[in-house]
């Protein structure tokens, strides 16, 4: 399913709910819309040309650099997006079969990190927001991940998604 910029801002995608996404009492469990914002990000991330995880960074050689000093690097260069935090609002309730207009703007962004904010529509009415931050990090097996600096070439793709009253 390819998604669509509908607006200078926001970037669309449909989901269907399905039965499994619902509840004893058949409406959309909570916990779909979080797995929703993350299929969303996702083909966000595909349209922009960009990988969840991505193993030939352009950016590899400063990357590199980052690695605390003696740190062996034997597996390669791993960049991910790991999320710190995510939250979730509920308007209205959604079931079995509806579906749902995701809509993705990215919001506030730091050095390494940035937010992501969503809506959920059905047939132009709001059934929920969200916020998901992720961070760039540099990927160690057996090791925590390593923040790192998103590149500007990143950022430059992100910019006709960037909310014009957030941080930069």
């Amino acid at each position: 399913m390819t998604g669509e910029s509908t607006s200078s801002l926001w970037f669309k995608c449909r989901r269907i709910v399905e039965f499994r996404d619902t509840d004893a009492a058949g409406i959309a469990h909570f916990s779909a819309f979080f797995f929703w914002m993350e299929s969303a990000e996702h083909e966000f991330l595909r349209e922009l040309g960009l990988r969840v995880v991505d193993t030939s960074p352009k950016d590899a050689a400063s990357l590199l650099r980052e690695l605390p000093p003696g740190e062996e690097n034997s597996q390669g260069i791993e960049v991910s997006w790991p999320r710190v935090s995510v939250s979730a609002d509920y308007k209205a309730a959604v079931r079995f079969g509806d579906k749902l207009d995701v809509f993705i703007a990215v919001g506030k962004r730091g050095v390494s990190s940035l937010s992501y904010q969503f809506r959920f529509e059905k047939s132009g009415c709001l059934v929920a927001t969200g916020t998901v931050v992720v961070v760039r990090c540099l990927m160690r097996h057996g090791r925590k991940p390593l923040p790192v600096k998103i590149p500007a070439d990143i950022l430059e793709q992100m910019k006709s998604y960037q909310l014009p009253d957030s941080d930069e």
